[in-house]
């Protein structure tokens, strides 16, 4: 019970629902319209929400938080600009699908000899990548804790060492996997400052070569021109 309590804490009330709906389905209210697919979901109604179409959204949600849901590869995915504005999505893996950060919703399928006793196949993918999902030991391309936001959940309600809920006071997390978690954000911020200080740092240097002062200028040509040959003035007679 109590780490039930703990979960629900950490866990927002819509996000099991978000897991478990059903998208890209013929809207029964619209099956004949041309964007009938169900591929939205409201965050405002809470537990009882489920996948809806485009229609529905004008209908039922006008005003509401609506996220849209997409495919990759057969598996459903949210922009990281839509939904990191109402979770905490640190330590889950994402992807760039249409030049735009992805995060996918659930667990995938493991490949094919990915797993254990996978052979010479699962060995070069082990020998690829140092980083794997802490739940389904999917290999991950960055230094994340998990591969997909069910992954987390999972992760919440096992270890209660992360949190979905944005702003979650001032409490840091303990040194267990919630370590773990910011010192992937942090390498990843690490990386990326590191990149912007060597930026940085050729543009001090060209400040430096600019702050000596530029060459002075080539002495301008003489303006005072002869304006003919002299001549001796005459001796009076």
């Amino acid at each position: 019970m109590m780490m039930r309590r703990v979960a629900a804490s950490l866990v927002p009330p819509w996000l099991e629902p978000l897991l478990s709906a059903h998208f890209f389905t013929a809207c029964p209210l619209h099956r004949d319209a041309p964007r009938s697919e169900c591929n939205m979901f409201c965050i405002d109604c809470g537990p009882a929400s489920s996948s809806f179409c485009f229609y529905c959204r004008s209908d039922s949600h006008a005003g509401h938080r609506v996220i849209q849901i997409r495919r990759s590869s057969y598996h459903d995915v949210v922009r990281v600009a839509e939904i990191q504005k109402m979770l905490d999505i640190s330590g889950v893996q994402t992807y760039v699908i249409n030049s735009a950060p992805v995060l996918f919703l659930n667990e995938r399928p493991q490949p094919r000899g990915g797993g254990r006793g996978g052979g010479a196949s699962a060995a070069s993918s082990s020998t690829s990548t140092p980083y794997t999902c802490e739940i389904c030991s999917r290999s991950l391309l960055d230094p994340f804790r998990f591969c997909s936001l069910g992954c987390k959940l999972a992760g919440v309600k096992r270890n209660s060492d992360a949190t979905f809920v944005l702003n979650p006071g001032d409490v840091e997390p303990s040194d267990g996997g919630g370590g773990i978690r910011d010192s992937s954000s942090t390498a990843a911020e690490e990386s990326k400052s590191g990149r912007r200080g060597r930026s940085s740092g050729g543009s001090r240097e060209g400040t430096r070569h600019e702050a000596r002062g530029p060459a002075p200028p080539p002495p301008a040509p003489n303006s005072r021109r002869r304006k003919g040959i002299p001549r001796r003035a005459p001796f009076a007679s």
